[in-house]
Formats: C-alpha cells, structure tokens, sequence
C-alpha cells in the first residue's frame, strides 16, 4: 500500500470514527480533520466529484463548530430552570442518565429533602443539557450533590451558567460553593473555583446590604 492510499485510509477512517462520537463538538471536530486528509487525497488523484463533497462538508463542519464555540459562554443560548428536588421530570432525568452520571461523579446519592435542598435544570431550547444538585451545609455553604453534562455537550460545560448567576445561591444565604468530591473530569479552575483538597471551592460575592451601595 502506497503512502497515498495510507492517507486515503486513514482520512476514511477519521469520518467514520467521527460518526460514533456522542459530543457534537467533538463529532464536528474529526468530522472535519477528516474531510481535509480527504479533499488532499482526492486531489492528488484528481478525483474531484470527491473533493467538491469534502469541501462542502468541510464548510458545514466549519459552520457548526463556529456557531457552538461562539455561544459556549452566552446566557442567551443556555437557560437556568429552577425545578423542585421532587420533580417528576428531574426523576425521570436522573434515572436515564444513572450509568453515566455514576462514570463522572462516584457514589453520588440524591436523597432530597424540601427544606435545605436545591434542583437545577440547564436547558438548550426544549433539550436538557445538565442538571445540579445542591444541599445547605452550616456556615453560609451550598454542597453541590451533582453537577453533570449530558455527552452531547459535555465539551461545552453548560453547567457553569449555574455558578455565573451567584444569586441563585446568594438569595439563599450561601458564600461559598463547595464541588462534589472526587469529581471525574471538573472544569471549575476555569470558573473561578480555587481547589480545596480532592473538592473546588468558589467564595460568593457579598449580598448588599439594604440601603448601602
């Protein structure tokens, strides 16, 4: 086999490697390294009904991931939906991603209780794209219970419009955010959290005080 046919290969089996990738930003991504090594293959032979598909896909691909990482960040694309620690729908949300949630977050148990206990809802649209869990612990402390991604957008950590908007928990009398221990995987150094032993830890801006500015 020729050191061309070796691109060949390798370039198809970077599209079908991409296929079977549950995030989308990552599915994007090899989706679009492949259809390159393709577009050169095809053009060295001079294949180029191929190389007009691969090009066209290569823009779509472009397109998508362009969309994803401009609005990773942007309140506007990610809402935050408070729903009660007994909601059917959150019942029905932990229960399909168990095996997952218990990859990322070991010997997590909800055990929710009405007073001290907090249910949060990430939505994209009509799609949910994370949940956090959070308890009242003494000394003004919100103990996250979980915080998961769904693996569609598990690249994109929509689980950080939770912490951006401090007056879910400020409203409640917290200051400080603690991370579920032993978490698989966090992202929190990149919102702001300092580590604190196997757990991260995000001190709240003070409430003001009526009257003060």
């Amino acid at each position: 086999m020729s050191w061309l046919d070796a691109i060949g290969w390798a370039g198809s089996a970077l599209l079908v490697w991409s296929l079977l990738q549950a995030r989308i930003l990552r599915l994007r991504a090899l989706n679009l390294v492949g259809c390159v090594v393709l577009i050169g293959y095809n053009t060295a032979l001079g294949v180029w009904p191929m190389v007009g598909l691969n090009v066209v896909l290569a823009v779509i691909n472009l397109w998508y991931l362009r969309g994803m990482l401009a609005t990773r960040h942007d309140e506007a694309t990610y809402e935050v939906v408070e729903v009660g620690v007994d909601d059917a729908f959150l019942a029905h949300t932990l229960r399909v991603h168990a095996a997952d949630i218990a990859r990322f977050n070991p010997g997590f148990q909800w055990t929710p209780q009405r007073d001290g206990h907090s249910a949060f809802l990430v939505v994209r649209a009509d799609e949910v794209v994370g949940v956090v869990l959070v308890h009242a612990e003494p000394d003004g402390v919100a103990q996250v219970d979980l915080d998961y991604v769904t693996r569609r957008y598990r690249d994109l950590t929509p689980g950080e419009f939770v912490y951006r908007r401090s007056s879910l928990f400020t409203d409640r009398g917290f200051r400080r955010v603690v991370s579920p221990p032993g978490m698989v995987a966090p992202y929190y150094s990149r919102l702001g959290f300092r580590p604190d032993d196997d757990r991260y830890v995000l001190d709240l801006p003070a409430t003001p005080v009526p009257g003060r500015t």
